[in-house]
């Protein structure tokens, strides 16, 4: 069955479904007993809001300004350490970080063998006696001024040397001197020779005038040994020592060398080699060689380096 509709100029409670009149007082909802009232915005004794905070976990403004100076100095460092690396590899490093080879060694064989012997300045070695003055020279001289020394010209059988000649591994140039052919063509081309040959041998460097005379005496003495003659061969040894010549502090080895070489008659030789300190960068190097078939010219050893002057 339907509902009445109530008549007109009347009003229905929805919530009650009391009829309400005109004239009549309307009621408004009925609240529970212990229900708070709401309270009212900007009323008096209202609860006022919390303060507003920012995010959580911001710091305080100080630590802000201590962060942005770590960060400022973080970059500054990270900026200094990328241009140092930008500069090494422009300039052409392909390996910026790895240790550098040492420099080469530039200075002369000689000055290299003999540089942890070299004596300095405070300790100087000790001079040779440089004997009675001595007599001018006299009769034909060979004079060789690279080495800066002269010394006698012997007659025949002797000729002039008129070669180049880089001797062994100290690559000693002999230009000056003389010798001659003792056995001709003795292995079907080579020619078999006595010499007396010069040279200037580098000792120092170019600013370096004090140089280790016994060191590089026994240096070249040793070349001539291993690189002038046919391996093995037995050495006796008659004199290794300081001395004077020409006036000059040198240092001088004689020795008689055993040897064999296919062809060869001479089985043995009289080598002396004296290395004479003439006051330069380089050495004055006299070679004398008397092969064994020879010897009645053995005395030449000493009135070879008798003759000497330094020029």
């Amino acid at each position: 069955m339907s509902a009445t509709p109530p008549p007109p100029g009347t009003a229905v409670n929805r919530a009650t479904g009391a009829v309400t009149r005109p004239g009549d007082w309307a009621a408004g909802a009925v609240t529970r007993p212990g229900t708070p009232y709401p309270p009212m915005a900007g009323g008096a004794g209202a609860p006022q809001p919390p303060p507003a905070a920012g995010p959580p976990g911001d710091p305080p403004p100080s630590d802000n300004r201590r962060l942005w100076w770590f960060g400022g100095a973080a970059a500054a460092v990270l900026a200094v350490g990328l241009a140092a690396v930008l500069a090494l590899v422009l300039s052409g490093n392909p390996d910026p970080f790895r240790t550098p080879p040492p420099p080469e060694d530039v200075r002369p064989p000689l000055a290299q063998l003999c540089a942890g012997a070299t004596p300095t300045a405070s300790e100087p070695p000790p001079p040779a006696d440089p004997g009675p003055a001595l007599p001018d020279p006299t009769g034909p001289r060979t004079v060789d001024p690279d080495a800066g020394i002269s010394y006698t010209s012997y007659g025949e059988p002797w000729q002039p040397w008129r070669a180049v000649w880089n001797a062994g591994s100290l690559q000693v140039p002999y230009k000056v001197g003389q010798h001659f052919v003792t056995e001709a063509q003795y292995n079907g081309f080579s020619d078999y020779h006595a010499s007396i040959l010069s040279a200037a041998v580098p000792v120092a460097d170019n600013d370096a005038l004090t140089v280790d005379l016994e060191c590089i005496g026994r240096q070249v003495a040793a070349d001539v040994r291993a690189e002038y003659y046919p391996q093995p061969n037995r050495a006796d040894l008659i004199r290794d020592e300081r001395t004077a010549i020409g006036g000059r502090p040198a240092w001088l080895t004689v020795f008689r060398l055993h040897f064999t070489q296919p062809g060869l008659q001479a089985t043995d030789e009289l080598v002396a080699v004296a290395c004479i300190d003439v006051g330069r960068p380089t050495a004055a190097v006299l070679f004398l060689s008397i092969p064994g078939t020879h010897r009645h010219l053995d005395w030449m050893v000493e009135d070879l380096y008798a003759s000497v002057r330094v020029e």
